[in-house]
């Protein structure tokens, strides 16, 4: 921490701005990288930002998310980014060094042990990304006793109440971001960066403010260091890396720093006082009068003191400052006092003066929450304010009803009479739930999705947003968002992962017939997960105008709540019906779950009923056992991605896995919090359906009733058939079938060859 306190303080001296260069580890190579960060202390560099490589960085751009992937391609894990800094101060960096990334893998990695490591290794900070401000002002509690800066990030759109509240936390200095949008050098400033620098200043007590995201040259560098302490570029060195020729990476990021800074730092020789990251902890006392240095204390053991004294040092024998007898001297000690403390503060931070009591709560257990970056906070506090709005206006729920003709709702619900006697020959005597289905899959589009389309889209428009943009897998989401879209006479984007279209060619057609534009995202897996994650990106960069209709019950609060608040509709409709048909609630419903909207949408209005039993059928892939699986439920572990924290699949590192379904609806390394939430407590069980099994529902569903399903529903199907081979014959179970499978018609032949012969279907036309 006072290693960058130190060098904004340098900086002042000098009349000028600070310059803080970022670069991703492992990027071009590890071992380069080392080189980098001494390149760019050559070329003038003050503070440097080492970008920790996630796969999945909703905050940034094509640049470093490029740089992210390459990293992780060449084996870079958080040992190698702490390996790096090792290496860099042995050979004599003495630039402060702040860890910059995303929260996941630092949460795989340990808090504790990440905090311990990078004081040892000689980082002086952190710079998280997407850690909400609750968990914010804890870690930075944490740093602090290391003596580990822990560095705010502040945008254009964030309120003044919580700009307050941020640069509060501050210790060395905040991290504004220039325009809204994602990382990436572009060629002009925003034109409110004065007025916004003016804002942060005014609370900032004067810890400096260095501003960053979209600059890349000179002119910029000095543009910017008239209103702020320090300029951050970190794009435009990726950009240079990738330009250099081989090997040549480190002395061309040093020539451009040089560029930008128009001075050079003097080399220095490695240090060999014991300290790694090029600040002094020694303590003067009265044992150095020549004022050589002789007589202060160096802490080679990194041992963290444990006794706190504001006697004066220098009139004490310079033992009581070894770190042996556990002694810190300081100026004055305060032991707290009777107002509200930060955190306290930070449990406000919505955009109204005081939090609403019934707004919704954002976590379920230790899930939900909001792990995004700090663009997107007051945007995220305005929807969950509109939405609670609408949610207590009669008038909204009025409206939205009056679509219920348009979406084809009720949906109906039948007993599966043949499904229901194939069930008890398989089960024997006295067993064989009666089963009966939800018919999700009559609605208008062909599943559960316009459900959650047209509520968000009624709820963009009383927020004043006329563009739309949605993420979609199997393709469900994307048409009943681009129907809701034409209906309502709004611009329709559309994001789909590169293999999804490929599979899902006939609904990128319908998405297009229905006006919306489809965009097709060649990166990481080419599935669902990448185009939630350019999708959160795009909103981003055009928050004021757009709204993001989330498709399935993931992503920062609001958006669990509100997927499953439209989505209750199944639930909600089932239990009158059920009541109608039979006199009395189902024994157990069962949904497939991917993302979980379908799932939460019919397990929720059940969720106080302790007779009814909730099963979610998980896409198994090739099994369990394996690594193509998307059962996050079933093989995860809890974590954080895509803005929450939910069960997820990642590897020890805390990178997001590969997954595989034969249905790209199911597709997806994450699931819903309140899932999540429900799994933990026991409420509801959780079972993986293998790519052959859900074959086997197709089929049985397909022949037996003449219903054609989806293939995410077919997890279900299996899963509902099992489950009722164990119930009484007394009992009744109900399919939530989420969605129809003309859809998948072209992808279940394609399979066929694979699949066929291992359950025994040989289908051939």
């Amino acid at each position: 921490m006072d290693g960058i306190k130190a060098a904004f303080a340098r900086a002042k001296r000098e009349n000028r701005a600070a310059l803080v260069t970022y670069t991703t580890a492992g990027y071009p190579t590890i071992g380069e990288t080392a080189d980098v960060l001494l390149g760019m202390e050559a070329g003038g560099s003050d503070v440097i930002e080492l970008g920790t490589p996630f796969t999945d960085p909703i905050a940034d751009g094509p640049t470093i998310q490029k740089a992210n992937t390459k990293a992780l391609e060449n084996g870079t894990t958080t040992t190698s980014c702490l390996n790096i800094v090792r290496e860099a101060r042995k050979r004599g960096l003495r630039a402060p060094v702040l860890l910059m990334g995303y929260y996941n893998p630092l949460l795989a990695y340990g808090e504790e042990r990440m905090l311990k490591d990078a004081k040892a290794a000689g980082v002086n900070g952190f710079i998280m990304v997407d850690l909400p401000p609750e968990e914010a002002v804890r870690f930075r509690g944490h740093c602090t006793d290391y003596g580990l800066s822990y560095v705010p990030l502040i945008a254009p759109a964030t309120s003044e109440k919580r700009m307050k509240l941020l640069c509060s936390i501050a210790d060395s200095f905040i991290y504004v971001v220039s325009r809204m949008g994602v990382t990436g050098a572009t060629g002009a400033l925003s034109s409110g960066l004065p007025d916004l620098l003016a804002k942060v200043h005014k609370f900032s007590g004067g810890i400096p403010a260095a501003v960053g995201f979209g600059v890349s040259t000179r002119e910029h560098f000095v543009e910017v260091g008239k209103v702020a302490e320090g300029v951050v570029i970190g794009s435009q060195i990726i950009n240079t890396l990738r330009e250099a020729p081989e090997g040549q990476g480190a002395k061309a990021v040093e020539e451009y720093c040089h560029t930008i800074t128009q001075r050079r730092n003097p080399a220095v020789s490695p240090a060999t006082n014991g300290h790694s990251n090029g600040t002094s902890h020694g303590i003067s006392t009265d044992a150095n009068p020549n004022g050589d240095g002789s007589g202060w204390i160096s802490h080679s053991n990194g041992e963290a003191p444990k006794e706190i004294s504001a006697a004066d040092p220098t009139k004490e024998p310079a033992s009581k400052s070894d770190p042996s007898n556990g002694t810190v001297h300081v100026d004055a000690v305060v032991t707290g006092g009777d107002g509200p403390g930060l955190a306290d503060q930070l449990d406000a931070l919505n955009t109204q003066d005081e939090k609403d009591p019934e707004l919704m709560p954002s976590r379920f257990g230790e899930f939900g929450g909001q792990y995004v970056p700090e663009s997107l906070m007051d945007c995220l506090a305005e929807l969950e304010k509109g939405f609670d709005d609408a949610c207590k206006d009669p008038k909204f729920w009025e409206e939205f009803r009056s679509y219920y003709p348009y979406m084809s709702r009720p949906s109906s619900l039948h007993r599966a009479d043949r499904l229901t006697e194939y069930v008890r020959k398989e089960a024997g005597k006295g067993k064989g739930a009666n089963i009966y289905l939800k018919r999700e899959d009559l609605n208008h589009t062909g599943s559960h999705k316009i459900n959650n389309a047209v509520g968000q889209a009624l709820i963009a428009r009383r927020l004043g947003k006329n563009e739309i943009i949605a993420e979609t897998g199997a393709g469900q989401h994307g048409v009943a968002t681009a129907t809701v879209c034409a209906r309502f006479g709004m611009k329709c984007t559309v994001y789909m992962g590169a293999e999804d279209v490929r599979r899902q060619a006939l609904n990128v057609f319908r998405m297009k017939l229905l006006g919306a534009t489809v965009v097709a995202v060649d990166a990481g897996t080419r599935t669902l997960r990448d185009a939630v994650n350019e999708a959160m990106r795009k909103w981003v960069e055009k928050l004021d105008t757009t709204h993001y209709i989330i498709g399935s019950a993931i992503g920062p609060h609001p958006f669990p709540t509100i997927v499953r608040t439209f989505q209750s509709v199944i639930g909600n409709e089932t239990k009158e019906q059920m009541q109608a048909l039979t006199g009395r609630l189902p024994d157990a419903v069962v949904a497939c779950v991917g993302g979980g909207s379908n799932a939460v949408g019919m397990f929720h209005p059940f969720a106080t009923d302790a007779s009814v039993r909730l099963l979610g059928v998980e896409a198994g892939g090739d099994g369990l056992d394996t690594d193509r699986h998307s059962a996050t439920l079933s093989g995860g572990k809890p974590g954080v991605l895509h803005g929450v924290r939910t069960y997820i699949l990642q590897n020890a590192e805390g990178q997001i896995t590969d997954t595989h379904s034969v249905s790209a609806g199911l597709d997806y390394p994450g699931v819903g919090p309140e899932l999540s939430g429900w799994k933990d407590s026991s409420r509801a069980k959780f079972v993986a359906a293998t790519d052959s099994e859900a074959f086997i529902g197709f089929r049985i569903l397909s022949e037996l009733e003449g219903i054609i399903p989806a293939l995410e529903t077919s997890h279900a199907i299996f899963g509902a058939i099992e489950m009722a081979k164990t119930m009484g014959e007394d009992e009744t179970l109900v399919i939530n079938l989420s969605g129809r499978g003309d859809k998948d018609v072209q992808s279940v032949a394609e399979e066929l060859p694979v699949i066929g012969p291992k359950i025994g279907w040989d289908l051939r036309f």
